[in-house]
């Protein structure tokens, strides 16, 4: 009974700190204001670049988006910082008895959320603009949901990382990019064989991203609550 309390203490602490970071972006609407257009103009900007060759865009299809992902992923991961330093925000937490480790999985959650609507978007984007064909559905589900919770939970740790840093919005995305490639990979691998550019089979590359997921929840569980005390 007490690891079931404490299990539904941990859900409800995480879902508590979710909903409040997604009610502030959406009556906000600064992150997902920002990565929507951001994202359309690069994915049309892109198309432009290749000359509308219809091969190739195919061909670019998978790493384009998920280069778009990435940019949105450092806007949302931003906002985020933002908020939690926004009147004492961060202190506040640490004082309310909350369990790290849930704070971190609800900043976590909040980040994903945003991720995912973008994605709901950008995929059939993709396939309108670039002549693309999804050939296999669950694959390319299965992909957006395990990279994106290994994008949100890096994302997540980075942001308490650079938290205290004056130039935040500059360092992180110097430390994100480099530590999200592997996530850029295999995201890019799987969707080859999602969307039928690549003969490659994508559900190896799924796995690989769940473990990176899994990887990056247990360290940002972990270490969270120091990094909330030294910020």
């Amino acid at each position: 009974m007490t690891a079931w309390r404490e299990l539904s203490r941990f859900t409800g602490d995480a879902v508590l700190v979710a909903s409040k970071d997604l009610r502030i972006e959406w009556r906000a609407r600064t992150a997902l204001g920002q990565m929507l257009p951001f994202a359309v103009l690069v994915l049309v900007l892109f198309g432009f670049a290749l000359d509308a060759n219809r091969p190739t865009l195919r061909l670019a299809t998978p790493g384009l988006l998920w280069m778009t992902v990435l940019f949105a992923t450092v806007v949302a991961v931003q906002r985020s910082v933002a908020v939690e330093s926004a009147d004492g925000a961060r202190r506040m937490l640490l004082l309310s008895g909350m369990a790290p480790a849930a704070a971190f999985a609800g900043k976590a959650a909040a980040v994903a959320v945003q991720l995912l609507v973008v994605e709901a978007l950008l995929v059939p984007g993709v396939v309108l603009l670039y002549d693309a064909d999804i050939e296999s559905v669950p694959l390319v589900v299965a992909t957006c949901v395990a990279a994106t919770v290994g994008l949100a939970a890096a994302g997540s740790l980075l942001g308490a990382v650079v938290a205290g840093v004056r130039a935040h919005q500059t360092v992180l995305p110097i430390l994100l990019l480099p530590v999200s490639a592997p996530v850029l990979i295999a995201a890019t691998r799987a969707f080859a064989d999602g969307f039928g550019t690549v003969a490659v089979d994508g559900w190896p590359w799924v796995a690989l991203l769940a473990g990176f997921a899994a990887v990056n929840a247990v360290v940002g569980a972990v270490v969270y609550g120091p990094l909330l005390e030294d910020t």
